[in-house]
């Protein structure tokens, strides 16, 4: 298949790859296929449905890498699934009785994109699979080629998702200020809500790069700067059961020996128990247009704060969410080399036809290649078992709690 026109779209939450994939995406087309046009859709599936899209101009081909040294998206994102026909009819990107699939279809038609690269998660890249079977069942071929974004790094068969390493090293860095909230006052609890719907790789990834980070550090204890008052002492992710009552008593103790506590948690832990608990009151839980919860109004740091801040005797508690701090910064070196090597991938299955999700392949041996669309799926657990996971757990003092069982 020749290629002559490409298009772009990033979608979803942020993460820090976004505007760095779409400058490698840029700078690989102009030194392999230079003759190949290129669009970005603004603000995601939201751009394609309303036919919104940027030129990639000489000039931004000259200085594409320049992308590379920012977070965020420079062509914009949205939350938009094109399945969710009830939903894209209330937010005015299609009218009613048109099929958001087939208006999406039909924009690609009409602006002759051969190529539609999608960076995001698996909801991204399954929209774009299904939009691409829509058409090749009516005869317009179009080549998808996704790039994996999510700093939960939880797509199935990806070993590891753009911007994951980035938004770890982020929230570590983030809490290293936040801790120092434990000496503005006595008894404190601090509770850093990290993000992970149903992933705690992400908490557990940045509870142990924020060790790393302490150890760059000196302390004086003899003038009450110690270590073990600003350490992680407890992690708790959506993977891992724990008792609240040995959990409570094991961190009262920590409270009265360091006059603080911290606690690192995922977003998603105790997830399903507090939502119980809040329609058990009546209460009604939003949702998006994935039908997911909506994390930021369930508040599982508040809910963590309040159950142990009671138990630990704390005079104050504080929550800190890292997360928008975390997935809208520029990437680091160790994360700019995977989006490289991805974009540079991308761009060779797309002239080749090839669609798929690129990424490491856990069931290829790890190699670089496109993954198939059928076989791309969020939802993917953290392993509690990895070895840096026990060693963080056992240098805090936690005892592992038993797997959680998962729809793996």
């Amino acid at each position: 298949m020749s290629v002559k026109k490409v298009g772009i779209l990033t979608a979803g939450g942020l993460a820090p790859c976004l505007s760095s994939a779409i400058g490698f995406l840029i700078d690989e087309y102009t030194r392999v296929a230079p003759e190949v046009e290129i669009i970005g859709y603004i603000n995601g599936y939201k751009g394609l449905l309303k036919g919104e899209s940027i030129k990639v101009t000489p000039e931004v081909r000259k200085h594409a890498l320049y992308l590379t040294e920012h977070g965020g998206s420079p062509i914009g994102n949205s939350r938009v699934k094109l399945t969710n026909v009830k939903d894209c009819v209330k937010r005015g990107l299609v009218k009613e009785g048109e099929d958001p699939q087939k208006v999406a279809a039909d924009q690609l038609v009409k602006d002759g994109v051969d190529v539609l690269h999608t960076i995001g998660g698996d909801d991204t890249n399954t929209a774009a699979a299904d939009l691409a079977a829509y058409l090749a069942k009516n005869n317009y071929p179009l080549t998808v080629v996704g790039l994996p974004k999510t700093i939960d790094n939880d797509v199935y068969p990806i070993r590891q998702s753009l911007g994951a390493w980035t938004a770890a090293e982020e929230g570590a860095k983030f809490f290293s200020n936040v801790v120092k909230e434990n000496t503005a006052n006595p008894r404190m609890l601090i509770v850093h809500e990290v993000m992970g719907r149903n992933c705690g790789w992400l908490t557990a990834a940045t509870a142990a790069a924020y060790r790393k980070l302490m150890d760059t550090k000196n302390y004086l204890p003899e003038f009450g700067l110690t270590r073990e008052r600003e350490d992680v002492h407890a992690v708790y992710v959506p993977e891992m059961a724990f008792d609240v009552q040995s959990e409570a008593a094991r961190l009262r103790t920590v409270m009265d020996k360091n006059d603080c506590v911290n606690i690192f948690v995922s977003e998603g832990a105790c997830l399903d128990a507090i939502i119980k608990e809040l329609e058990a009151k009546g209460e009604e839980v939003p949702r998006d247009a994935f039908g997911h919860p909506r994390l930021d109004k369930v508040n599982v740091g508040s809910w963590f704060a309040k159950q142990f801040g009671e138990m630990l005797g704390a005079e104050k508690t504080m929550v800190q969410k890292s997360g928008y701090y975390s997935r809208a910064a520029a990437p680091i070196a160790k994360d700019l080399e995977l989006i490289q090597a991805c974009a540079k991938k991308a761009v060779e299955c797309a002239l080749a036809g090839v669609g798929g999700v690129i990424g490491e392949d856990e069931n290829k041996g790890g190699e670089l290649r496109a993954c198939e669309f059928p076989r791309i799926k969020g939802g993917k657990p953290f392993d509690i078992d990895l070895p840096w996971f026990n060693d963080l757990l056992a240098a805090i003092g936690q005892v592992k709690g038993a797997k959680v069982k998962t729809d793996e």
